[in-house]
């Protein structure tokens, strides 16, 4: 099983905006005042651009498929929430909490993979739970170790509980369970995705330690870790507001390794942090910043990865 892909597929914007229905729990967005919508899109698209063009030249294979006009999908860049990609031709399509962001599901990007050469054997539907209130925001709520079969979640309004369990019995993986939280207007409230707070690659992983409250979870997470091996390199709450949480390792020219991350993220890390993920990866960054102040998502949630086997 690799952990690092070289193929990621991306979703250009046709509609991005700050979203009002995930506001309520994603407490990273802000208004741009004084930006008409159609001024935030073009800056969008443009950090989009930017972004793709970083990883395409250090040979990271991105398949963008162009979001549509109708329906209105705000959120539509950030693929990772609703479908992921498995090594054995699965496919796994989830619950969304926002119900505009369940308009982002897309048969026509599987069609897109399929004639790409990509083999999809069976498609894992969890859509269903929206019904009863349940969500599971794919590799948003839910951090995949995919060498070490073990998936991280930060329960939240987005990521449910049994719902996880189901899925990791689906996929088989190890469940592993916290509460990940983030102080607004002095509460501690539940930090809305997982992969807000944390990263895992093959031989590290970044994480936001102070952000889980419980002593016997933040020593099972990190019993976890350093069984595998993983050196773990800590955030600060702060950091994670830069969304330096929010990283993702991939493969490019010649199998080098690559760590994807936000320019906010690379220059909230301190100049040890640095060192110390060098000693394991390259690091690409891109400005992300409308994205990252209107979405309240960053260069992680962009990358849908694809481990499907080619045909």
């Amino acid at each position: 099983m690799q952990q690092t892909t070289n193929t990621i597929l991306m979703i250009r914007p046709a509609n991005f905006r700050m979203n009002e229905q995930t506001a309520v729990n994603n407490y990273y967005q802000q208004e741009l005042s004084g930006m008409l919508p159609a001024s935030i899109n073009a800056k969008a698209q443009e950090e989009f651009d930017a972004f793709v063009e970083k990883l395409t030249a250090v040979g990271v294979e991105v398949l963008v498929i162009e979001d549509t006009k109708e329906p209105d999908t705000p959120d539509a860049l950030f693929p990772n929430n609703w479908i992921s990609f498995h090594e054995n031709g699965d496919i796994a399509i989830y619950p969304m909490f926002a119900e505009n962001r369940r308009l982002e599901r897309r048969e026509d990007v599987l069609e897109v993979l399929e004639e790409k050469g990509f083999s999809i054997e069976n498609v894992i539907d969890y859509s269903e739970a929206e019904e009863e209130g349940i969500f599971l925001e794919g590799t948003g709520s839910m951090i995949l170790d995919r060498q070490n079969r073990k998936a991280y979640c930060a329960l939240s309004p987005r990521a449910d509980e049994e719902l996880f369990i189901e899925f990791c019995e689906d996929f088989e993986f190890t469940p592993v369970i916290f509460e990940a939280n983030q102080t607004v207007d002095g509460q501690r409230e539940a930090i809305y995705h997982t992969n807000v707070m944390m990263c895992v690659a093959e031989t590290f992983a970044v994480v936001c330690l102070d952000s889980i409250d419980d002593k016997k979870e933040k020593k099972n997470l990190l019993k976890h870790l350093k069984s595998d091996k993983k050196e773990v390199i800590a955030i600060s709450e702060e950091q994670v507001t830069q969304f330096a949480g929010n990283m993702l390792q991939v493969r490019g020219n010649n199998d080098e390794r690559y760590l994807v991350m936000s320019t906010s993220a690379y220059e909230s890390l301190t100049n040890q942090q640095l060192r110390n993920l060098e000693k394991h990866t390259k690091i690409v960054h891109s400005s992300l910043q409308t994205i990252e102040t209107c979405g309240g998502g960053s260069a992680r949630c962009m990358m849908a990865e694809v481990f499907l086997p080619k045909n």
